[in-house]
């Protein structure tokens, strides 16, 4: 099965409580694991605070990253490479177009390294000067976050 099809089994049988809440899913023979930490979670749809996805080591950080910015379709923006550190084995892919809400900006984060790990984040910052960007969940359909999973499994 594909990381998409396990994680939407998964999360059609999951009924989590109020709060924070973390959901696994793997397939140790195919190579990755999935590890998706929500806020609130129902029958259609989750509030995301962080999505991982472990996988084989890529052949290439640099290619891994470019091929990422283009599948990862399901968010509110696109997403750009903004960094590639092969001295660190980290890429870093941004929001190409930050979402503006009055004073604040929204924007996305995806950290790849070159052990195979991926997370996804969403924050919140301001254009003052001195202000720190702070975390937030972002809201995903079921069939949304397992494509982004499938995305970022690559």
């Amino acid at each position: 099965m594909t990381p998409s099809e396990v994680l939407l089994r998964k999360l059609s049988d999951w009924q989590p409580g109020a709060g924070r809440h973390i959901l696994t899913a793997a397939d140790e023979q195919a190579g990755w694991s999935i590890g998706l930490t929500t806020e609130r979670a129902d029958t259609t749809g989750c509030q995301v605070w962080e999505l991982t996805v472990r996988r084989a080591a890529p052949a290439d950080l640099s290619a891994w990253a470019a091929s990422l910015a283009l599948r990862a379709t399901g968010l509110l923006e696109p997403l750009g490479v903004h960094e590639v550190d092969a001295g660190r084995g980290e890429a870093l892919l941004r929001s190409r177009q930050p979402t503006a809400r009055g004073e604040q900006l929204h924007y996305y984060e995806v950290l790849l390294q070159s052990t195979g790990q991926t997370a996804i984040r969403r924050y919140q910052a301001s254009h003052e000067l001195g202000q720190h960007r702070k975390q937030v969940a972002f809201a995903l359909t079921h069939e949304a976050l397992a494509k982004l999973a499938e995305d970022l499994a690559g």
